[in-house]
């Protein structure tokens, strides 16, 4: 089943003025997108194709094609100079998509040669509402177990899941990481993407990883930069107001397959960050506005899961539960003492009740999701 991309739009409306750049997570769908974008009329040129790469370099494609895409071009040293000079010289008749697995604005912001003549989208795993428009607590158990990536989640399977799961972090230990940095120590990397499912979820802790990996903080930081690079996994920061005493430094953690997350409810926390990373990413590639994901903790340890912030100002607030339970005190301390104008606590029961706007509002994943709008 080849689903229709939530970004098929937006691209194909932006490609009319400028190239389209597509990143996001291996295997994630960005080929497949781009595909359905231009369909039959365009080429097709994979920088690990031994063919396509001696055709890139040698500059020998077809100038006639109306569309055409690259695919991980930014492997080639000289990318940034050859899609500069391709898009001058041809720009004016041809449609250009570009799309990597490693994170194509980690290159980007080595230079400013392509500005102006490009949008950037971040593809995500599959969403709720991406899936099934009018989804069901069926669907949400399916997400939540085999992630959103497409394979797994379009074939249904647990097994077909697992087996995917070991080759995708295979490969980006592998051949990803190496393409991005020179690093010796790619076992050490290994062990660190093992361990921090246990680690989703809760205040991140550089020292407690330096500990057991038995390197420097300055190492450590470097390697999860990668990986965040390589989309394997993002940090939020803490959510700032003058009215709480809120910690100000350490970060939370969460993977872009929340089916990796052993513990239920890291899992499910996760799977609905990686439901708000995508409606932030969304709406500023399409719109431009500066959007950001952020947490609510204060120094008694009193804490709601999410933020969602757009060009400074809180929107909404997000704490998750596994059931459909009373509203979380923290929920109702941090209504009365912050700008926050709406507080959702969601979870995977069926009930709805309370009011987001008066002091927080208890209902269903699937629903929030429905209500909201996400992408």
């Amino acid at each position: 089943m080849n689903k229709v991309r939530y970004l098929k739009t937006p691209v194909s409306q932006d490609l009319q003025e400028k190239m389209v750049f597509i990143g996001g997570p291996r295997q994630v769908g960005k080929t497949t997108l781009a595909r359905q974008i231009i369909k039959t009329r365009s080429s097709y040129f994979n920088w690990d194709n031994v063919e396509h790469r001696h055709s890139i370099i040698q500059n020998q494609l077809p100038t006639s094609e109306s569309r055409l895409i690259f695919d991980e071009i930014h492997k080639f040293a000289g990318w940034r100079s050859f899609i500069k000079g391709f898009y001058d010289t041809y720009g004016h008749k041809m449609k250009i998509i570009v799309t990597g697995s490693a994170q194509l604005d980690h290159f980007k912001k080595g230079g400013d040669s392509l500005f102006g003549r490009y949008h950037y989208f971040r593809l995500h795993p599959f969403s709720l509402r991406e899936l099934n428009k009018k989804p069901s607590s069926e669907d949400v158990k399916a997400l939540l177990n085999l992630g959103g990536f497409p394979e797994p989640i379009l074939k249904g399977s647990q097994r077909s899941y697992r087996r995917w799961s070991l080759e995708r972090l295979n490969r980006v230990v592998y051949t990803d990481i190496n393409s991005l940095e020179n690093i010796r120590e790619i076992s050490s990397i290994e062990i660190l993407m093992h361990s921090l499912n246990e680690r989703v979820a809760s205040p991140l802790s550089i020292e407690s990883l330096r500990r057991d990996l038995q390197v420097s903080h300055n190492t450590v930081s470097k390697w999860l930069d990668i990986l965040q690079a390589l989309y394997v996994c993002y940090r939020i920061s803490p959510f700032g107001s003058s009215k709480i005493r809120a910690i100000k430094k350490e970060q939370k953690l969460y993977l872009w397959d929340w089916a990796q997350v052993n513990d239920p409810g890291a899992g499910f926390e996760n799977m609905v960050a990686g439901q708000l990373l995508k409606y932030c990413h969304f709406i500023e590639d399409t719109e431009g506005y500066k959007m950001d994901l952020q947490y609510i903790r204060d120094r008694d340890g009193r804490e709601v899961d999410f933020v969602v912030i757009k060009d400074g100002k809180a929107l909404f607030a997000v704490e998750c539960k596994l059931s459909d339970q009373a509203l979380s005190k923290a929920v109702k301390y941090f209504k009365e003492r912050t700008n926050i104008p709406e507080f959702y606590q969601v979870h995977l029961g069926n009930k709805d009740f309370g009011s987001a706007d008066v002091e927080g509002r208890v209902l269903p994943f699937w629903k929030f999701c429905q209500i909201k709008n996400m992408p």
